[in-house]
């Protein structure tokens, strides 16, 4: 085999990758495009808690934050653990909060027409 083909090869890996890591970050933000989960996650930002605490931050009913804590779940966005009979949920690693801050970060700018910074 030539280097080229070698290079084709690798170069043609790396984009699967590529294309395979846009996926899950286009998926991964457009979960966050829905006001009750970006609250949901934002609150779990701040630690883990259990369905009536995430309710009681969101406004939204039980039910409806159960579903979208379902939806989190799934995707792998959030972790959960038993206390008792309860469900205490968290965020499965620090770059979601990350990301959830940045998101809040940038609305700000805009709503407060704050100068743009590095």
């Amino acid at each position: 085999m030539d280097a080229r083909m070698h290079l084709s090869d690798a170069h043609a890996s790396q984009l699967r990758h590529d294309g395979e890591r846009m996926a899950v970050a286009v998926e991964t933000l457009g979960l966050l495009a829905d006001r009750t989960r970006l609250t949901l996650l934002r609150r779990l930002g701040e630690g883990e808690a259990d369905v009536t605490t995430l309710t009681g931050a969101c406004g939204a009913s039980r039910t409806s934050v159960s579903q979208h804590l379902a939806r989190l779940r799934l995707a792998g966005l959030v972790t959960t653990h038993k206390d008792g009979r309860r469900v205490i949920y968290q965020l499965r690693h620090g770059h979601l909060r990350r990301l959830v801050d940045e998101a809040l970060n940038v609305a700000d700018h805009q709503l407060r027409h704050l100068p743009p910074h590095d």
